[in-house]
């Protein structure tokens, strides 16, 4: 469980976490090591470049910089001015300047607003947990080191609370400010926390001594968590549509007045409820998975030993010949020695592949359990969504098969002791009995160990052994049509390995294969499973873009360098299923008119997007939308866009429609009909607008017709 409580960024367990957007945790202080300034308008970076950097990224509670009047978090310059004691000086803050903070583990981005990293709710009972996860550590420490009693004798000046403020030797604290929860001397206090202007209504109080033999303050009753928005409002109610606790104050105010709002126990019982049942099913597969691990180490041992038995019958065998069978044992040898180390190696993978699949879903249940024994309702609703997710994705990590040995124990190896003296130097090992004469090829092998599937694509490799005077001269590999339909050939050639692109998203494919020589067809291989991803991770296609189309981002983020409106399509093409992506507006300047929806991959690239036969898109500027297509404009829709809004759109190619959405509301009746073929994402926008692509979304319900 120890890796659960791990920051991503220092590796160490964390200290005053704060929960990011995307559900992933990191210190107060690592985020404040990761926030990078940006110009405004300018798309945040992905990462800060190094950490020499000549910016200063303080520590806005600490310091005290998140009062009333205070409004440029992270927009302060390079500064070298630094007082007596080497405190940065910093001067007034530039407002042409914006914060950033990319999260280390899913570099997901988001901009920081005037509250700065304060803006991110506290993840208090991850704190908790840790807390409680050092004190087991500790006493199970001190039980094991009893005979050292030399440690009891410390001076009491150790277990004083230090400065948290101080660069180098801290002193001894000698107030704590209870709304920036930091301890402070007095120099400190006199420079960082003033009691004048609006940190006069702070209230600063003698620091609290450590517990004996602790390094940090000592862990303090949890208060209730409160409203981010409103400080002296605890948390009461559960937005369903926001997935967020709120307070009353923030339903009072309307911010969620049309949303699903629930009360707060009743959303924590149901939450640990789901999140219980999700833990039944993993821990069933890690039972399994511990049964399967025995069986694979039985398997060494069974391995081996076979393998010595048929090493002592091949030499038996060897020995009855004449010398002409000598000179042949050692090839024999060699080969039945590979044969067993090929299937060892396999097991000996597998067994270290299961392990850390099984010690992080273990890890993972440990720290899942932790967390049902918390009684902080919004501390658990924080991250309940996100650890419900892990768990039910943990469990399709089982999929079938993987627990099923990849090997067996036998050798299927035969030799044939009949044959002539002068066929000794043609001796070989074979599957299963050999016919007399030439034969077609035996059965391919799948190597189940290089299938996989990425996105809608599926690669297949696989091996067979040649019949004696008759070499293989080719491969036939055949998948169905998704729906346990026909097969169908989709591959001819001499390659072992195979990468068929273009499948449709969310199927199962059936494939097998079969090899060919000059006597005829031999049989088919066993048949393999291969699912394709449940939704479409793609992003914008810079080889069939329009030239004045600038991509970044990996392909994720697109603007343009020209005034007129030019067209980019995405990676993914769609015949099949139902699709969902978004695009968020980055930047958006002087009310221009970018389109979305979807195109052939022969539409126009140089017009707005609908203007041909070849596109069906929304265009939209701050006031209103219409639907275009082949230049016909309908549905004039009231409501706009600006910085910051998303695009959302649905393509069901199961009912034939495309539909979008603004802010996650559905805009407008169904925009199109009667939709068939190959559809391509696709984007038209001008110098005035840049927008990043958001994919692998779940679908929305509830569409309105």
């Amino acid at each position: 469980m120890e890796e659960e409580l791990k920051c991503p960024v220092c590796g160490s367990l964390f200290k005053e976490p704060i929960l990011l957007p995307c559900s992933h945790n990191v210190c107060l202080a690592c985020a404040r090591n990761i926030t990078v300034q940006t110009p405004e308008g300018e798309t945040p970076v992905q990462s800060r470049a190094s950490g020499s950097s000549d910016y200063d990224y303080l520590d806005m509670d600490k310091m005290s910089l998140y009062s009333e009047t205070d409004s440029g978090y992270g927009s302060y310059t390079p500064c070298q001015l630094k007082s007596p004691n080497g405190v940065r000086v910093f001067p007034p803050a530039n407002p042409h300047r914006h914060c950033s903070l990319t999260c280390p583990l899913c570099h997901r981005s988001v901009s920081l607003d005037e509250r700065g990293l304060r803006g991110f709710p506290r993840n208090r009972l991850l704190e908790a947990i840790v807390a409680r996860y050092q004190q087991n550590r500790a006493a199970s420490a001190s039980s094991s080191s009893s005979s050292s009693s030399s440690s009891s004798s410390s001076s009491s000046s150790s277990n004083a609370v230090k400065c948290q403020l101080c660069d180098r030797n801290p002193v001894e604290a000698t107030v704590m400010c209870e709304q920036c929860d930091v301890y402070y001397c007095n120099a400190c206090q006199q420079r960082c926390h003033p009691s004048r202007g609006p940190l006069a209504k702070h209230r600063l109080v003698p620091p609290r001594s450590q517990a004996a033999g602790g390094g940090a303050p000592p862990a303090t009753a949890r208060k209730p968590a409160t409203c981010v928005d409103h400080e002296t409002e605890n948390f009461s109610m559960y937005c369903y549509s926001c997935r967020i606790p709120v307070c009353m104050k923030c339903l009072e105010e309307g911010k969620h007045a049309k949303h699903d709002v629930k009360t707060l126990p009743m959303m924590w019982k149901q939450h640990k409820c789901q999140l219980s049942q999700a833990l039944n099913g993993v821990s069933d597969k890690a039972k399994d998975a511990k049964e399967f691990l025995v069986q694979l180490k039985n398997m060494l041992q069974q391995i081996q030993e076979n393998g010595v038995e048929f090493e002592a019958c091949l030499v038996a065998q060897c020995d009855s010949l004449i010398e002409a069978l000598t000179r042949q044992k050692a090839k024999l040898l060699t080969k039945v020695t590979k044969e067993k180390e090929y299937k060892l190696k396999v097991v000996r993978d597998q067994i270290t592949h299961c392990t850390m699949k099984l010690r992080q879903t273990t890890g993972m249940m440990e720290y899942c359990l932790e967390v049902l024994k918390e009684n902080d309702p919004s501390g658990f609703l924080q991250i309940s969504d996100a650890l419900i997710k892990r768990v039910t994705s943990s469990q399709d990590q089982w999929v079938k098969g993987a627990l099923e040995p990849k090997v067996g124990p036998e050798f299927d190896l035969t030799l044939n002791t009949d044959s002539l003296l002068q066929t000794i130097l043609m001796l070989d090992f074979c599957q299963g009995k050999v016919e007399s004469g030439p034969a077609v090829p035996a059965a391919p092998l799948l190597q189940l160990e290089k299938c996989c599937t990425r996105n809608n694509s599926a690669t297949l490799a696989w091996r067979v052994i040649a019949p004696p005077g008759s070499p293989i001269e080719g491969y036939i590999l055949e998948l169905d049509d998704g729906n346990g339909g026909q097969y169908r050939e989709v591959y001819v050639g001499k390659e072992t390995v195979c990468t068929v692109d273009g499948l449709h998203f969310n199927s199962s494919y059936n494939a097998r294969v079969k090899a060919y020589n000059a006597i005829g067809v031999g049989p088919y291989s066993k048949t393999v499973v291969l699912k394709t991803s449940d939704v479409a991770w793609f992003t914008f296609d810079p080889t069939t873009a329009h030239r004045d189309i600038v991509l970044s981002n990996d392909n994720q983020t697109v603007s343009c360098n020209s005034y007129d409106d030019r067209v980019v399509l995405g990676t993914a093409a769609f015949s099949k299923g139902t699709h969902y992506w978004e695009v968020s507006i980055d930047r958006y300047d002087n009310h221009p008119d970018p389109a979305f929806g979807v195109a052939r991959i022969n539409t126009m690239k140089d017009m707005m997007l609908g203007k041909d036969d070849k596109a069906w898109a929304m265009y939209v500027d701050n006031n209103r939308s219409w639907f275009m297509h082949n230049n016909s404009h309908t549905n004039r829709a009231e409501g706009g866009i600006t910085k910051g809004s998303t695009v959302g759109v649905l393509l069901d190619l199961t009912k034939h429609t495309l539909t979008f959405y603004i802010n996650k509301e559905q805009h407008g009746p169904t925009a199109f009909e009667s939709l068939d073929g190959v559809f391509v994402p696709a984007v038209s926008l001008n110098r005035n607008v840049q927008v990043t692509l958001l994919t692998g979304l779940e679908v929305p319900k509830n569409t309105k017709q």
